[in-house]
């Protein structure tokens, strides 16, 4: 069996370091607010870029606590609206409507499977207060353009950068390029830890400084609660494996790209269209999805041939049960990215071999 993503095997590449960055929090004793989460988040800003990192419990609590800290602020108020886009996972929405703000969904480019920044300013109201890019499938959502409409209009702009970690723009990190940025560190993203993990990057100190007091319970001072918070803390341990593999991160990285790069090259199946790549620099590939019309008999196709492949995502985030109010709208370019899409096994541990027999066996589907 090729697997989608080998998470154990991953592990393995740093087995010695992890064990030693591991030992060394339990040997202290100090297992939250300790010295390996001050160092993961002081490595991580400077390898993103920004002033600030903020640890957290996991990449959802990332994106409502920057919401959060923009209502606290009063930069925002409940039934403020967020434009955001219809092709994303649900935890992109979840953190606006957790916030009674409202999410405005706005169609991808079906080139890239982003956001499509034409439509992006007819969206815009008078209660428009943000635009929350999602750097989907590993690929920057950020286009000159968009930088143009907030400045514009006056908006914030929040990156949701759970699946993007080392992507640039024009040299830039994602996660540096808005205001603020949710990251997710769930075990199969590029940077994952073992287990939820989440951190939000900034250059803004007072929005920084809400998100640590509202995740550590509202505390600014411990007894004392300057805001109804909740319990949303980054633990030691997967602070110290982050940071070991944060050091690796590069280099994993570009092996996701060589891989990608075999497979653009050599699928060449008229039924599966493989993505729309102008710069590699801007994608990192944390999954590599191809297009069929069949993709449902082209997955099955793989598997009955030992190939494991994961659909993202079945189901739009408008055709919701939990968003049923949404349920009769249409959004067809979305829908047909959501019917179409199929990942193909990619990871830092794919070997050249299970490479070609993946291409070998997409070309020969019929």
């Amino acid at each position: 069996m090729i697997k989608f993503l080998d998470i154990q095997k991953i592990t393995a590449k740093y087995h010695d370091e992890i064990h030693q960055a591991v030992d060394e929090v339990v040997d202290s004793g100090w297992y939250l607010q300790g010295e390996a989460n001050a160092r993961f988040e002081k490595d991580f800003a400077e390898y993103i870029g920004t002033d600030c990192c903020v640890g957290c419990a996991n990449g959802l609590d990332a994106l409502i606590w920057i919401f959060r800290a923009y209502i606290e602020a009063g930069i925002m108020s409940p039934g403020d609206e967020v434009i955001v886009p219809a092709n994303t996972y649900i935890a992109s929405i979840l953190a606006i409507s957790e916030n009674g703000l409202k999410p405005v969904l706005v169609e991808p480019d079906i080139r890239t499977c982003q956001i499509d920044d034409r439509l992006i300013e007819a969206a815009v109201t008078e209660r428009t207060k943000a635009i929350l890019i999602v750097h989907l499938y590993g690929q920057c959502a950020y286009t000159e353009k968009i930088g143009e409409i907030c400045r514009k209009y006056g908006l914030k702009l929040v990156e949701d950068n759970a699946q993007a970690h080392g992507c640039l723009f024009n040299g830039k990190r994602t996660g540096s390029l808005g205001d603020a940025a949710g990251h997710s560190f769930y075990p199969g993203k590029n940077l994952g830890a073992f287990g939820d993990a989440g951190a939000v990057t900034t250059d803004d100190k007072e929005i920084a400084g809400i998100i640590r007091a509202v995740a550590n319970y509202g505390s600014t001072k411990k007894y004392i609660f300057k805001y109804k918070g909740r319990n949303s803390r980054l633990d030691e341990t997967n602070a110290a494996v982050l940071d070991v593999k944060l050091r690796h991160l590069d280099e994993d990285n570009a092996r996701r790209k060589a891989v990608a790069r075999r497979y653009i090259d050599g699928i060449t199946n008229p039924l599966v269209s493989v993505p729309h790549v102008k710069d590699f620099d801007s994608n990192v590939f944390h999954i590599f999805p191809v297009m069929c019309p069949r993709r449902n008999e082209l997955q099955e196709y793989l598997a009955d041939n030992g190939v494991q492949t994961i659909i993202h995502y079945p189901v739009p985030p408008h055709k919701q049960e939990c968003y049923r109010e949404w349920n009769s709208l249409s959004f067809p370019v979305t829908e047909k990215i959501h019917n179409e899409e199929l990942s193909l096994p990619i990871s830092p541990v794919i070997t050249d071999e299970e490479v070609r027999e993946v291409i070998r066996l997409v070309n020969s589907f019929k």
